[in-house]
């Protein structure tokens, strides 16, 4: 099979365009995609589903919602630093082994950029 050279091959199709009453048409301007802005909890590693650990102080709890509102120290395998924040209690039945005060051990199933709660217990 014989190549033909590219050039030769715009030409050819500018040609029959033309003879056609049309214009080729203008090459599409080059698409620029710029980085994302720099998000308050850039650097963390939020992708795909694991379990991580910590400890932290219960702040909250909502039965209502199902959360757990924990200050936490910071989470090494999810590269989260100490901080606070609501978590969802999957069961919620876990919200009744705690109570708001109390310092905590916790599991976490890690899915996308949110945790759940998958044990606790008191210290």
């Amino acid at each position: 099979m014989k190549r033909v050279p590219l050039i030769l091959t715009v030409a050819v199709l500018g040609a029959a365009l033309s003879a056609c009453g049309k214009q080729p048409a203008e090459p599409a301007a080059p698409v620029v995609i710029a980085p994302a802005p720099a998000a308050p909890m850039a650097g963390m590693n939020m992708s795909g589903a694991m379990m991580a650990g910590g400890t932290g102080t219960v702040v909250a709890i909502d039965k209502a919602a199902g959360t757990i509102t924990l200050d936490h120290g910071p989470i090494d395998a999810v590269k989260w630093p100490a901080m606070t924040m609501a978590f969802k209690a999957v069961p919620t039945t876990l919200l009744d082994t705690v109570k708001v005060g109390d310092a905590v051990s916790f599991e976490l199933r890690m899915a996308g950029s949110s945790g759940e709660i998958t044990a606790i217990r008191a210290q």
